[in-house]
């Protein structure tokens, strides 16, 4: 009786203890600091397309001689966190999809009612993954307007007007945000952080053209953006504007990709710091002047490493001629394809002479919102890598040149970063 009676104690202690078991599993209020329960496991998947840059710290600024004199970097040690980059710079078929989206989102819009609406919870709404039917003869006379009048039209070829693939796209001035005026809570209504802009996504075109008064660049204004021969070759007549709205459209594109999937939200995309563009065109080779090491622009076997200007002006020399695809030549030690030459790339910084002198030396950054009354001095960004037109200094890991962020250039592209979410790959 005894043994049978310690046998019931043990077992109501036992369920009690399964109890308490339960209701903390239930509850995180167990008395004791356990942070958040069950929150969901996180591993930064690398994003398609885009390679791995680990942090580290680099010298800035040039390798060799200044040969301009221009006196616009000075050598400093910066240090860079995690990102991600793209191994090539965005192509013309990569940069399409853009276009298309905008040019299926005025469809979507234009067409609204019908079959491309759904029910939802504060009524009907736009079903945005409907596909727009162009063929369809109630559909054309609705999204006529997206096409040239027939008094624009060549030979009668029914063609979108590029001139209103507009894009309405907002970011957050976190830097507005952040000054001191700003900072108590509730002072200032957020929505005045909340920036908006409207920009034309079709690439310049004629920018082979009028850059090039006195040259025949007519066939690569007629076919470079949109024939599928060049869909591998780096897009170009980008204006700074567009490539930072290509950079926030992508941003959604994946964010609304994973709020489907029920995933967490990944970083921005966005244009790289000229800190960045330095760092990872090094690819770990400091004091090298080119992504390849250097100092030669040529391999044991003679042969040119880049696409860009070489001798007195021998273009085809190099393998190129004007642009050539994104994926030629090799890429330098972190995988990256034409860090020199080909195209020179848009960076996220106002270009300042005297940057390096009043920047922070740990993700170091200068950025200025250019207004449409600021002078053009003001709306100088950071171009970085040389092009297929330019002459080797150009080239060079620390040479640092502009343009102005409302021209479209031939000879100017980009590519996007992300950055890593942690401090290295090795914590997951």
């Amino acid at each position: 009786m005894k043994l049978m009676s310690f046998g019931k104690k043990n077992v109501l202690f036992l369920y009690s203890l399964g109890m308490l078991a339960l209701a903390g599993c239930g509850s995180s209020n167990s008395g004791e600091l356990t942070g958040v329960l069950h929150r969901e496991k996180w591993f930064q998947p690398d994003p398609y397309g885009m390679v791995y840059i680990p942090a580290g710290s680099f010298n800035m600024g040039p390798s060799d001689q200044d040969v301009p004199y221009a006196v616009t970097a000075q050598s400093k040690s910066v240090t860079i966190p995690s990102f991600y980059m793209d191994h090539t710079e965005i192509t013309n078929n990569e940069y399409r999809q853009f276009v298309y989206w905008v040019q299926d989102s005025l469809a979507h819009r234009l067409i609204g009612g019908e079959h491309l609406l759904e029910e939802g919870e504060y009524g009907e709404r736009i079903n945005w993954q409907a596909k727009i039917k162009w063929d369809d003869e109630q559909n054309q006379e609705v999204l006529a307007e997206l096409f040239l009048p027939e008094t624009e039209r060549f030979y009668r070829r029914k063609e979108i007007d590029t001139r209103k693939l507009n894009f309405e796209y907002y970011w957050i001035d976190l830097k507005s945000a952040a000054q001191r005026e700003s900072r108590e809570q509730g002072k200032v209504d957020r929505s005045v952080f909340i920036k908006k802009d409207v920009i034309n996504v079709y690439p310049d075109t004629l920018a082979w053209i009028h850059d090039y008064t006195y040259s025949y660049h007519e066939p690569l204004t007629q076919m470079y953006f949109w024939h599928p021969a060049y869909d591998d070759y780096p897009v170009v007549g980008v204006t700074w504007k567009q490539a930072r709205a290509f950079c926030i459209w992508r941003t959604q594109l994946m964010n609304s990709h994973l709020a489907d999937e029920g995933g967490a939200y990944v970083q921005d995309f966005r244009l790289p710091t000229e800190a960045e563009w330095e760092y990872a065109a090094r690819g770990g080779l400091d004091h090298s002047p080119f992504p390849w090491g250097g100092p030669y622009i040529r391999n044991s076997r003679g042969c040119f490493l880049g696409n860009f200007k070489p001798m007195r002006g021998s273009y085809q020399d190099d393998g190129g001629f004007y642009t050539v695809k994104a994926t030629s030549y090799w890429p330098n030690d972190y995988g990256l394809y034409c860090m020199a030459g080909n195209v020179s790339e848009w960076t996220s910084n106002a270009f300042d002479e005297s940057s390096y002198s009043f920047t922070h030396d740990i993700s170091t950054d200068y950025e200025y919102e250019a207004k449409e009354s600021d002078p053009p001095a003001m709306k100088r960004k950071v171009i970085r890598g040389g092009s297929w037109k330019d002459v080797q200094y150009y080239l060079q890991n620390g040479t640092r040149t502009y343009e102005y962020q409302d021209t479209a250039k031939c000879y100017i592209g980009f590519r996007c970063v992300q950055s890593f979410l942690g401090r290295d790959k090795a914590d997951y």
